[in-house]
């Protein structure tokens, strides 16, 4: 009876699709103990960075994929094609740094620039890489964003084994209030401190329109005012 009973039951489909978890993350207003982990985060950088003898400096244009939005800027239109220039700036840590390395990237396409600060962590228990970053419109130059101290939109954690946190400026939708993000100024502010002082100790306030410029990016827009000005 046993044996019976046993072949009855329905055999597990092996093509059957294994249930998918989705994890919403509340970037507007993150919990209590959210904020108290992007703080904590945040008080483990380096003030005054170190960097060891290794790094990495690159640029590139790349063409935009509008099925991939890209945090900071705006979404694309099916069938729509746009492109990026961008800059990239690595440097490593020394051993006893918590740190491994830090990755900075700029870049620029019709409508915005966006600026991201990348810290990943040398060992990973929990906290695996803290990322920062601020935007702007493209109509002003990259070496005036980078003279201004643009403000910090975003902050995410990724962490090992769990969803990431993440804080990010959020405006009301049309007819409806803008979100009270009062109570986490202090994040955004420890934030910006963070991306003004390592933009001073990668360089990038110089280096960033050097290599835009060799990409092209800003030269069409000088060369026209020089050409109305001999006019």
């Amino acid at each position: 009876m046993a044996a019976a009973a046993s072949a009855q039951q329905p055999a597990t489909n092996p093509r059957q699709q294994p249930q998918v978890k989705v994890n919403v993350l509340n970037v507007c207003a993150p919990s209590a103990d959210e904020q108290k982990e992007l703080s904590s985060a945040l008080d483990k950088i380096p003030a005054k960075p170190v960097f060891g003898g290794d790094y990495e400096v690159a640029r590139g244009h790349s063409l935009l994929d509008p099925n991939t939005p890209i945090p900071g800027m705006e979404s694309l239109p099916t069938g729509a094609v746009s492109a990026a220039d961008w800059v990239r700036v690595r440097r490593e840590f020394p051993d006893g740094s918590p740190f491994s390395n830090v990755q900075y990237s700029f870049s620029v396409d019709s409508k915005n620039m966006v600026e991201t600060l990348v810290l990943r962590v040398r060992d990973p228990k929990d906290l695996m890489q803290v990322s920062i970053e601020d935007s702007a419109s493209a109509v002003t130059s990259a070496a005036a964003m980078l003279s201004s101290n643009t403000p910090v939109a975003r902050v995410k954690l990724e962490r090992f084994g769990k969803s990431s946190v993440a804080l990010a400026r959020c405006s009301g939708e049309e007819g409806s209030p803008a979100t009270d993000q009062t109570a986490y100024e202090p994040i955004f502010h420890a934030a910006s401190s963070i991306m003004e002082r390592y933009r001073d100790a990668l360089g990038v306030r110089k280096m960033v329109p050097q290599e835009l410029a060799r990409l092209g990016v800003g030269t069409s827009a000088k060369a026209s005012a020089s050409g109305k000005k001999n006019r």
